[in-house]
This record gives C-alpha cells, sequence and structure tokens, in this order.
C-alpha cells in the first residue's frame, strides 16, 4: 500500500514529458490536454462487469459500475463518484459552452463533464467520463 501511495503523491509532480512516456497518444492527449475520444468507441461506453473504474493517469479508484447507467451520449455515464474528495469540478467555458469538467483529484487528470440530466430518482447528475481516462478492476 505505501508503494501505490507514493506514487500517487507523485502523480502531480509529473512533468508533461513523463506524461508523454507513460500514456498512450489518446490517453495524453486526453488526460492532459482536455481532448475528447470520439462517442461510441471507447472501451467501457458499453461496459457491463462490475468493478471500480480508476483514474488511468494515477489508478484513483473514481467511479462504480453500481453508478453505472446507460445514457445514450456514447459515453461512460455515472450519477455519481465514489468519493467526492477525489475529483475536482472546475467550470468550463471552452468551445463557446458552458460547463463543468470533471478532474481527477490526485493527478490533475482530465476525466470528462458533468450535466445535469442523469436519473431522476438518483442523483439527477451524469458524469460523462471518457473511456481512455479511465482504467477498470474487476470485482465479483
Amino acid at each position: 500500500m505505501i508503494e501505490i501511495e507514493s506514487e500517487m503523491t507523485s502523480a502531480k509532480n509529473k512533468t508533461e514529458e513523463e506524461w508523454k512516456k507513460e500514456l498512450s497518444k489518446l490517453e495524453y492527449d486526453v488526460l492532459r490536454l482536455k481532448g475528447t475520444e470520439k462517442p461510441f468507441t471507447g472501451e467501457f461506453w458499453d461496459h457491463k462487469e462490475k468493478g471500480i473504474y480508476k483514474c488511468a493517469g494515477c489508478g484513483t479508484e473514481l467511479f462504480s459500475s453500481e453508478t453505472k447507467f446507460v445514457s445514450g451520449c456514447g459515453w461512460p455515464s455515472y450519477y455519481d463518484a465514489i468519493d467526492k474528495d477525489k475529483i475536482e469540478e472546475k467550470a468550463d467555458r471552452s468551445l463557446g459552452m458552458k460547463r463543468i469538467e470533471v478532474l481527477c483529484k490526485n493527478c490533475g487528470g482530465h476525466l470528462g463533464h458533468i450535466f445535469d440530466d442523469g436519473p431522476k430518482d438518483k442523483t439527477g447528475l451524469r458524469y460523462c467520463i471518457n473511456s481512455v481516462a479511465l482504467d477498470f478492476e474487476k470485482t465479483d
């Protein structure tokens, strides 16, 4: 556990050159440059296994399959995060839109955006997250 914690602690201190060496081109584009993968192309948009979705940049546990739902948008959607202290929300006014960006609080990686069109019987939120920003750990 100590080794994992030290890796996670050092994630924010990595240089962009270090990130480029560790991440694929698409991972770097999304996580570090705030890009977006094309809808319906990511590994997890239609993924149904039970488990935990982690930040692809640092391994922080972010979302659970328990809160994943089918939104039809083409990206994995969740109505809640595992722990809101592990994500950061920032106003995003890029591309002439008003949105809320979601970032991994540990490494600063761009994950996606939050919208208010999620399941009304839950939180009413839709965390619209790029598959490439996530890794998955299956649980029983």
